[in-house]
């Protein structure tokens, strides 16, 4: 009987820099999106919560439940993460009064928690076997909280901090810098710089997206979150149109 080669069955694309050019617009798209239906719209952190976490519930489960990897599928449920986590960190830290740094150290453990049931239950938080609903799971609800922790820690390095948002991108940038450094010349755990990775993308995507969307006197350009949302929507359509997105694993 013919196997069915391992990486036909995953349900992950290829980790290349087409990836995470394509994270990155997607988690800038996740705070300008977000930021339009909450404040230009007017409807707020609570309604647009209810908003974006419907759509993640209806793409997550069409992910889950289909049987192969689907290109437009996966990055629209990555969005809906992106989105829905802005309106949650921005409900819990402004809404709630939990602050930036209450929500950035009670999303971390949170994050901490589900990758570490993750390890204990499945033996690894790898995303090289994406191939079961179980650990699917696990791998989506770890994306949302990253990205929800992401929000708040770009938030709380833009404003707590006085870097601003350029300053708080660069910040973030360099991060990401140092672990593909580390992740070329050393020998650290590659699941380990994914996911530092995955994680760090999120704020950087968070201050880029303010930077764009905030007044002049708050450091940003003024551009228009709807239409700032739309442009990049279109870029993340057509980097999926016209770079390779295969199934695959991270590389080593």
């Amino acid at each position: 009987m013919n196997r069915v080669p391992e990486s036909s069955l995953n349900k992950v694309p290829e980790v290349t820099l087409a990836f995470w050019v394509i994270k990155i617009a997607a988690t800038t798209m996740g705070e300008t999106a977000a930021d339009a239906v909450s404040m230009t719209m007017h409807l707020g952190y609570a309604i647009g919560t209810a908003i974006f976490f419907t759509f993640f519930i209806v793409t997550v489960a069409a992910q889950v439940t289909s049987k192969s990897f689907h290109p437009f599928l996966y990055w629209a449920v990555i969005v809906a993460t992106t989105t829905v986590g802005t309106t949650m960190a921005d409900y819990a830290d402004r809404s709630l009064g939990i602050g930036y740094i209450g929500g950035s150290l009670t999303l971390f453990t949170m994050l901490m928690l589900v990758l570490g049931i993750w390890r204990f239950t499945m033996g690894s938080v790898s995303v090289n076997n994406i191939t079961s609903a179980k650990v699917e799971m696990f791998y989506w609800t770890t994306i949302l909280f990253s990205n929800t922790l992401g929000t708040a820690l770009g938030d709380f390095l833009a404003d707590d901090s006085g870097l601003g948002f350029g300053g708080g991108a660069l910040v973030f940038a360099g991060a990401l810098v140092l672990v593909a450094a580390a992740y070329f010349y050393t020998k650290a755990s590659h699941t380990l710089l994914f996911w530092m990775a995955f994680i760090l993308t999120r704020p950087l995507g968070a201050t880029l997206g303010d930077l764009l969307t905030k007044p002049h006197a708050d450091g940003g350009f003024n551009l228009s979150r709807i239409s700032s949302s739309l442009i990049i929507a279109i870029f993340i359509f057509a980097c999926i149109l016209f770079t390779p997105q295969r199934a695959g694993s991270h590389p080593g």
